[in-house]
């Protein structure tokens, strides 16, 4: 296992126990102390990141009064090897080439004829947590005129087509990972003849997409009420089959998984809740020394 899950694990464990210490919280109309451990801020950890999908969330509020989309790109699994083993440059290598796609169908004036708009979110995981590397791009159902002066509204709910997408995106990641032939080298031949996944539907204002992009930027991809059991380094858990929308379970070793491993540590660790009502905080509890 990498040192860097190692050390992802050993935060969620500490996180919100007195291993990081915390502060002491007093009701006075009750006298009732409340203690409140503080938490550890990783963005790996499925308790922190709420506040701060929050605070993303409002910094997209400026969206466009028009029709948005969701472009899915997703690379296929005879990469995931390359992809896993050199993931900034495979990951950066993506959105270059999926970008330049997509801007390079909607300057064809058959299409949108400008310069679309448009922000990308990469997930390396599927519903059921195996590795699957696949790209959202929330586009504005438009763009800008070659002389920046104009706006281009799509046709109806038409953006780009998808099957001339998924061509010109496979050609220009395959063109750009030839310049490191020993990574080229490494990808079965087929790769480059198969049919590449790109999707595209209309989502409306663009918010609910939003919404649900935002958990994934700052939290993983399991919650803990996924959670079922933990045994002898097993984790199962639940999950909602794309295709079907039945709930599954799953079980995989700790190993196999570093979300789920990072994840399932939180079943042994000890919690403290804290409430909301009228406390106000009269003192500190500091981090438990090792010498106690």
């Amino acid at each position: 296992m990498p040192q860097r899950h190692r050390t992802v694990m050993q935060k969620i464990q500490a996180c919100r126990t007195e291993e990081l210490g915390g502060e002491i919280f007093l009701c006075e109309p009750c006298q009732e102390y409340r203690y409140s451990y503080h938490s550890c801020q990783d963005r790996h950890c499925p308790k922190c990141g709420n506040d701060k999908a929050d605070e993303w969330l409002k910094m997209q509020s400026a969206l466009l009064p028009v029709m948005y989309f969701m472009l899915t790109f997703t690379l296929p699994d005879t990469l995931n090897a390359v992809a896993r083993s050199n993931q900034a440059f495979i990951y950066s290598l993506f959105f270059q080439t999926a970008a330049a796609a997509l801007q390079k169908l909607a300057h064809d004036p058959k299409f949108v004829g400008g310069q679309p708009g448009f922000f990308g979110v990469l997930q390396t995981w599927a519903r059921d947590l195996a590795y699957h590397p696949h790209l959202h791009f929330i586009v504005a159902g438009g763009g800008l005129s070659p002389d920046g002066m104009t706006w281009l509204p799509v046709r109806g709910k038409f953006l780009v087509p998808v099957k001339a997408l998924s061509k010109i995106f496979r050609a220009k990641f395959r063109d750009a990972l030839k310049k490191k032939p020993e990574l080229f080298n490494q990808v079965p031949p087929e790769t480059w003849q198969k049919d590449w996944v790109v999707h595209c539907e209309p989502v409306g204002s663009g918010e609910r997409a939003l919404k649900y992009l935002a958990p994934y930027i700052f939290r993983v991809a399991i919650s803990n009420r996924r959670l079922l059991k933990m045994e002898n380094g097993n984790v199962t858990f639940q999950y909602r089959d794309g295709e079907t929308k039945q709930f599954k379970t799953r079980t995989v070793t700790a190993e196999e998984s570093g979300a789920s491993c990072s994840t399932s540590c939180r079943i042994a660790s000890s919690k403290c809740a804290t409430t909301a009502f009228c406390l106000r905080r009269i003192g500190s509890v500091w981090r438990k020394s090792k010498n106690c």
